[in-house]
């Protein structure tokens, strides 16, 4: 393989620190690679350099002439003034990119749903971001460089991303560069994974579980050397104080495969001993929604949920950006009243909710960390039975990555990333039995989102989380619904056994319907049925809407009727689970079924 670009003896320092020392790489045609690491080691710097935007403090990087390398900025770099057709294609006349097979793709993928000709101004900060992903990816780039590229992307974006850079940088088409927290995407995309730490970093094999493997590999390694070296140092100390040493046998470590690297690793969560917990701090009702909706202005935005919330739930919400996730959410917290329905709700429920903003830190904004946690209590349990561990809020803080110097630090000087988890860590501190999370993955390295799930591994109580991070999604609830929009328009809670693949799926089905056409009033629009055969159809759509809804009532009331059941009897809960699938696996057929008569009935 050709190479493309170098780099040799990078040396980079800040007044305060050394950031890299003496980095040597290499980037050849074919290689997709992904940047890891914590917040602040140099990422970005890095790419920077490789880029030719940064030039280092000592070393160079040295380019094969005529590469072109593209570069997606972190931070939002659109020109207001600029349409949307502008930003992406330039001056170009329409008849060059529309000829362009791979500019239509990045087009349809990206931005098909904005008005070509709305101002960028006039954009949220996702539109924003896939106007700025399609204008570089319709460029001819033999090296690109994507800076957090997931950033204000929804799922089915990110998901249309992998792909696209998975076809077009193949083996021998140009190389990629991403520096992104979305681990999903990783391992998705890269086939090389480079660790920014200690001023160095370290090339390892694969997306990112195969990095996570290796270097849990290397960790171990490094553990057993030093136990080896603590060894021999104790051996010295006894042979001076008592002369020869007598002859042992040297300790051995050896790893036979990946697989002996987790195989005594526990459950990530004791999922009965978690629900037992809650169901004593909650009770057996939390909130339930019934037959509720949500209209504003006249207009439904949610329509017919029906959602029986049961103490220990761990669930995913998805749906595109305003299909109504905030307003489910809001139901649920209470900050938000139905239009229609009602909601129940247990007498002990207590819900807290981490919201994008950081409201809740700007009463601290001028107050150092150490004052901010110096009037919570001295310690709180996390766990349960023999696993429960009391902890003090210095250490929890230690847990999300705060070090000692930082206590000092005030709020307002803080990063974002460590912000969130400040804010995070007083959320946890309330100490509700509801807890919802609303894109907690914003600023966070992949290291510090590790340390946060491990954290929600032994928090007990019931779990909501919104996220456009799968990895983060589907590592920290056992199940997952989706917000669809019904026959009117209006969004549905439809449960997803299939989880984020199964919503993906719907989705593309919803996508290719194609728009309806303008209709004169003396024109009825022409059906794929006959007269006798759309009766049948409607009469079946109706039976099929019932039935549905029959089955997802039985489901939620078995999962509710878990709480009553023996927790200890792990072969029963296990049998009941099983039910519970099997209702819910028929009742997402029928729902198929549903959404393709009514998608022909339209």
């Amino acid at each position: 393989m050709a190479h493309l670009l170098g780099a040799e003896a990078l040396h980079l320092e800040y007044p305060t620190r050394v950031v890299f020392d003496s980095v040597t790489l290499g980037v050849e045609e074919g290689d997709r690679i992904g940047i890891v690491g914590r917040n602040g080691d140099g990422k970005s710097s890095l790419l920077g350099m490789l880029a030719g935007r940064r030039e280092p403090d000592a070393g160079r990087v040295t380019v094969r002439g005529g590469t072109t390398i593209g570069v997606l900025d972190q931070a939002d770099a659109l020109d207001d003034s600029l349409t949307v057709g502008r930003a992406v294609v330039g001056d170009a006349p329409e008849h060059e990119w529309a000829g362009d097979a791979r500019a239509r793709d990045v087009i349809a993928g990206l931005v098909a749903d904005l008005d070509w000709d709305a101002s960028v101004a006039a954009l949220s900060g996702g539109q924003r971001r896939r106007v700025a992903l399609a204008s570089l990816l319709t460029g001819d780039w033999d090296v690109l460089v994507l800076d957090e590229p997931t950033n204000h992307l929804d799922v089915e974006a990110i998901t249309w991303l992998a792909g696209h850079l998975k076809t077009r940088w193949a083996r021998t088409a140009g190389a990629l560069l991403v520096v992104t927290h979305d681990r999903w995407f990783l391992d998705e995309v890269c086939t090389t994974t480079w660790e920014v730490h200690d001023r160095t970093v370290e090339p390892f094999e694969g997306g990112y579980a195969a990095y996570i493997l290796q270097r849990v590999e290397r960790d171990r390694m490094a553990a057993a050397a030093e136990a080896k070296r603590q060894n021999l140092a104790r051996k010295e100390l006894a042979w001076l104080r008592r002369g020869a040493p007598a002859r042992t046998s040297k300790p051995k470590f050896r790893i036979d495969a990946a697989n002996a690297l987790i195989a005594d690793v526990p459950p990530i969560r004791d999922s009965v001993s978690l629900r037992s917990l809650a169901v004593s701090r909650l009770g057996k009702d939390v909130v339930d929604l019934l037959d509720a909706g949500v209209s504003y202005d006249g207009r439904a935005v949610l329509e017919d949920v029906e959602w029986r919330i049961a103490p220990g739930e761990r669930t995913g919400i998805l749906g595109v950006n305003g299909a109504g996730k905030s307003t489910l959410l809001g139901l649920v917290a209470g900050t938000v009243q139905p239009t229609a329905g009602r909601v129940k709700r247990g007498k002990t429920v207590q819900v807290r909710t981490l919201t994008q903003r950081i409201d809740e830190l700007e009463a601290h904004w001028d107050d150092p960390v150490r004052t901010v946690i110096g009037g919570l209590r001295t310690s709180y349990t996390f766990g349960s039975g023999s696993t429960a561990t009391e902890l003090t809020p210095g250490q929890l803080l230690e847990r999300l990555g705060f070090s000692s110097a930082q206590l000092s630090t005030r709020v307002k000087e803080l990063s974002g990333g460590q912000q969130r988890r400040l804010q995070l860590l007083l959320v946890l501190l309330d100490q509700p039995n509801v807890l919802i999370l609303d894109e907690p993955t914003n600023d966070m390295d992949t290291d510090m989102l590790a340390a946060i799930e491990d954290l929600l591994d032994s928090w007990p109580g019931t779990l909501l989380v919104v996220s456009h991070d799968r990895y983060f999604l589907e590592r920290v609830t056992d199940q997952q619904y989706a917000i669809l929009p019904g026959p009117g328009g209006a969004g549905r809670l439809r449960h997803l056994p299939g989880g984020v693949d199964e919503y993906l799926k719907l989705r593309a089905v919803q996508d290719a319907v194609p728009a309806p056409s303008v209709r004169t009033p003396d024109r009825k629009p022409s059906s794929v049925f006959s007269g006798a055969e759309q009766r049948a159809a409607e009469k079946e759509l109706a039976s099929l809407e019932r039935r549905a809804h029959r089955l997802r009532q039985q489901a939620a009331e078995a999962r509710t009727g878990l709480a009553d059941l023996d927790q200890s009897d792990y072969q029963l809960l296990g049998d009941e689970m099983a039910k519970i699938a099997a209702i819910e696996d028929e009742a997402a057929s029928l729902e198929e079924r549903w959404l393709e008569l009514s998608v022909l009935l339209e």
